[in-house]
């Protein structure tokens, strides 16, 4: 059995993501219609948390009930995860008893050690270092409401995070021109900036990075983890706000979002986030679809 993991998006080819995007579009119309049936019936996924989390514990554990399987919550206080064992242990334990696991914890390598040691699909839910989970659900939403994305100018404004990480490889593996606009020293990953130099731009200017700009991407200031760091932070981003001025350089048919939680007056404009046509509310369901879509995919190629 040939087991395929989602630790990054590079990990799915080009074809394949585009494939789950619609795939993700198609169960959104299914669960709508009350036509899902029970593909995961009997089928188990393991949730295993080191991170608090609100959208990715609810869009997980709905979309395995919705699709007749079941989502078991895992956390450090809970299990012996939180007892010193190895990644490694847990790994070859719990895969040999559910069907798949999704994990959200700090350290990338976390994810990389579990995989190697699991028998069963492992999906990252979020590490220091990508998102990868969140940009299925951001490709989906800008699909429903653009089209095609390829070719397209996305603006990234703000701290050079985790889901900037992952918006760079979803340049490469999505085909857009990515403008990064961050204060220095809050740079994403250089390798991975340089490997992606041909699409990938970073400047300390938000208006130049959001000109024309199709989609414009926005996250926190500071993260989980970086509280002790959250006043020096407000002063460095202060200019880096995503409000309607700084939209009104982007295209004008351009869509914002925010993968959320949100601080409004801070990173985004409380107008912004409040807006009746923003996509946000799209973008934040949508993870519920994509990740549907995603676990049917390494169930299916790992049997």
């Amino acid at each position: 059995m040939t087991v395929r993991h989602f630790l990054t998006l590079q990990d799915l080819s080009k074809e394949e993501l585009r494939a789950l995007v619609q795939r993700a579009i198609k169960m959104k119309s299914e669960h709508y219609a009350r036509q899902e049936g029970e593909p995961f019936k009997n089928r188990v996924l393991g949730m295993i948390f080191e991170k608090s989390s609100t959208r990715t514990r609810v869009s997980f554990e709905a979309g395995m009930a919705q699709l007749g399987g079941h989502a078991m919550f895992l956390s450090p206080n809970d299990s012996q995860l939180g007892r010193g064992e190895p990644v490694e242990d847990s790994a070859r334990v719990i895969s040999s008893m559910v069907d798949i696991v999704m994990i959200r914890t700090f350290g990338h390598d976390i994810v990389e050690r579990f995989a190697v040691h699991s028998k069963v699909p492992v999906i990252n839910a979020l590490t220091d270092d990508y998102h990868p989970c969140q940009l299925l659900a951001d490709m989906q939403t800008y699909v429903e409401h653009r089209g095609d994305i390829s070719g397209r100018t996305v603006a990234w404004i703000g701290d050079g995070n985790n889901m900037c990480n992952s918006y760079i490889n979803a340049a490469c593996q999505f085909d857009f021109q990515l403008n990064i606009a961050c204060p220095e020293g809050f740079e994403p990953k250089a390798g991975l900036i340089k490997t992606n130099g041909d699409r990938v731009q970073v400047t300390r200017n938000p208006i130049e990075a959001v000109k024309n700009a199709d989609l414009i991407v926005t996250d926190v200031w500071a993260s989980m983890g970086q509280e002790a760091e959250r006043a020096e932070r407000l002063n460095l981003f202060q200019g880096y706000q995503v409000n309607a001025e700084l939209l009104s350089h982007a295209a004008s048919d351009a869509l914002y979002m925010h993968c959320l939680p949100a601080h409004r007056g801070e990173e985004i404009s409380a107008k912004l986030m409040d807006a009746t046509n923003t996509v946000i509310w799209d973008e934040a369901e949508n993870r519920l679809h994509a990740q549907k879509a995603l676990m049917e995919f390494l169930l299916l190629s790992s049997q």
